[in-house]
């Protein structure tokens, strides 16, 4: 399987248009493909474009990684892993367990746009 997600340099996950890099883990060879995000600070619509240009089966997400519009981009595309971790190398050290969080569609909190109280 090949799981997309979105971090910073220090390898924290991050929401899409604050990701500095997308990375995909590629299980069947067994590495991270790492690119630097060509929409890095401008929009999630515009990051989600980039990652789907690379083809990944699942996207790992956390609440408000996704909005609206890169939530409707991708459905249908590829399935969404929510995880509680905050880091690629945890995510790694636990990608069997957070694999078995796969999904087809995410509830509406996890892409909602967030408004201030």
């Amino acid at each position: 399987m090949r799981i997309a997600l979105t971090y910073d340099k220090e390898r924290n996950l991050k929401p899409l248009e604050e990701s500095e890099i997308i990375a995909i883990i590629d299980e069947e060879k067994r590495e991270v493909e790492q690119y630097e995000n060509p929409a890095y600070a401008m929009s999630k619509e515009a990051t989600m474009a980039a990652i789907l240009e690379l083809e990944p089966e699942a996207i790992i997400v956390k609440n408000q990684f996704l909005c609206p519009g890169s939530y409707m981009m991708s459905y249908g595309r590829i399935k969404y892993i929510p995880t509680t971790y905050n880091t690629l190398d945890e995510i790694l050290e636990h990608l069997e367990e957070v694999k078995k969080g796969i999904r087809e569609d995410l509830d509406e909190e996890m892409y909602a746009e967030a408004y201030p109280e």
